[in-house]
């Protein structure tokens, strides 16, 4: 019985794995000293809260059987797979034994769909309402919401996961309907909307009535898979800014194409696209942090990111006219697009002019990456390395800077 649990945990972890939409910030589920866990600022998979801590969490599927046949997923029904499933009981039981060693921190739940959404979705809570109400656990729990769902359960998913996630996976109605024609993405959008309102009701509620119930108060998620699909970057950025205005979406993820089966609908690569990957974080991050428009980073004449460069660097170097930026006079959204400037930088360097000039020096101990805001910035008995109307120039001096200091760490 032991080998047999051992069997589908390793099953069933391994194809969670292509599965990124989680994060469990902004939770408030406290404990009141009385239960196990606690998911404030608790975190998941060895991913890293916004304050910098490593933080993990059991993310496994319910099972890995489904009746769908998605072409890019491992679970699809035509693959030839070992299919296993947890009993409730089972998954329960794992997560406080792995909570007691001190191994997770909380639970991420998805699953392959058994009949339907609502009957999946029903053990996934079936799960979740064991944990809360018979083991006393306060811990971060993630549950995936199968498209499709109904609003009831929806509801009462809300009242026991931190966070809900339903998964957009393929970026376009036009791709998902050629690599996943069973699907379409009104059943993702619709329980998305349904959550939002539900979200924004029960913080109003929360207001007026402290005893209310929560209701996921991590907010929801979801997942693009990229390079499955021919989207280039400025349609998928576009789509992710549309999402966190229309939706009230906390994140969205964005998962690099891992090839799992051959299908001639999908494109034949041989390596996950982790840069591109990357590079469509650091664009998300820019236009929900740094104050850009999302034409700034991406548009029709620059569809897709340059993988060589981070998108902030791409900006600077196509509006050069725009630099060097004085540290001392400039307005804290100007300081904020200079490449190598981070949002804590830029707030001590507005700061640190309430006091007196701000150098060269100050900046860098500040903690910006000098070797990109050097190119871009004037301060007093400064003076700039290379002439600001020298855009290859500055992008071959910081490309090669950085690969001497790749090389150096082998």
């Amino acid at each position: 019985m032991k080998s047999d649990l051992s069997e589908k945990l390793k099953i069933l972890a391994d194809a969670a794995k292509y599965d990124v939409s989680c994060a469990s910030s902004g939770s408030n589920r406290k404990n009141k000293g009385k239960g196990l866990g606690n998911a404030t600022g608790m975190g998941i998979c060895h991913s890293y809260t916004e304050d910098g801590r490593c933080v993990s969490l059991l993310k496994i599927l319910l099972t890995n059987h489904c009746i769908y046949d998605c072409a890019y997923c491992v679970s699809r029904k035509s693959n030839d797979i070992k299919r296993v499933a947890f009993t409730v009981q089972e998954v329960v039981a794992l997560t406080i034994n792995f909570y007691r060693r001190n191994y997770i921190e909380g639970l991420f739940l998805s699953s392959g769909i058994f009949k339907n959404a609502d009957y999946t979705n029903e053990r996934l809570i079936r799960i979740a309402k064991k944990l809360r109400n018979e083991e006393n656990f306060h811990g971060y729990i993630h549950l995936k919401i199968i498209p499709g769902a109904s609003a009831e359960v929806m509801k009462e998913a809300g009242l026991y996961a931190d966070r809900l996630s339903v998964n957009l996976e393929i970026p376009s109605e036009r791709s998902l309907k050629h690599i996943a024609p069973e699907k379409n993405h009104k059943s993702v959008y619709e329980p998305m909307n349904w959550l939002k309102e539900q979200i924004i009701e029960n913080r109003e509620d929360r207001k007026k009535h402290r005893s209310a119930p929560v209701f996921s108060p991590a907010g929801q998620s979801t997942q693009m898979i990229i390079g499955a699909s021919p989207e280039a970057d400025c349609e998928i950025l576009s789509i992710a800014a549309s999402l966190y205005d229309k939706q009230g979406l906390k994140r969205v993820y964005y998962s690099g194409y891992i090839p799992v089966s051959s299908d001639d609908r999908l494109p034949a690569v041989t390596s996950v696209p982790l840069i591109r990957e990357n590079r469509l974080y650091q664009a998300d991050w820019l236009f929900r942090f740094y104050g850009f428009a999302m034409d700034e980073i991406v548009n029709k004449t620059h569809p897709n990111l340059d993988l060589e460069i981070d998108p902030k660097l791409g900006y600077a170097l196509r509006h050069l006219e725009l630099f060097p930026v004085d540290v001392n006079t400039a307005p804290y959204e100007m300081i904020l697009r200079v490449p190598g400037i981070g949002v804590k930088t830029a707030g001590m360097i507005i700061q640190s002019r309430r006091y007196g000039k701000v150098r060269f020096e100050d900046i860098k101990k500040m903690g910006a990456a000098m070797k990109r805001a050097r190119y871009f910035i004037t301060a007093p008995n400064y003076s700039l390395p290379l002439s600001t109307d020298q855009p290859s120039s500055i992008r071959h001096q910081i490309v090669y800077q950085g690969k001497k200091a790749q090389l150096s760490l082998f």
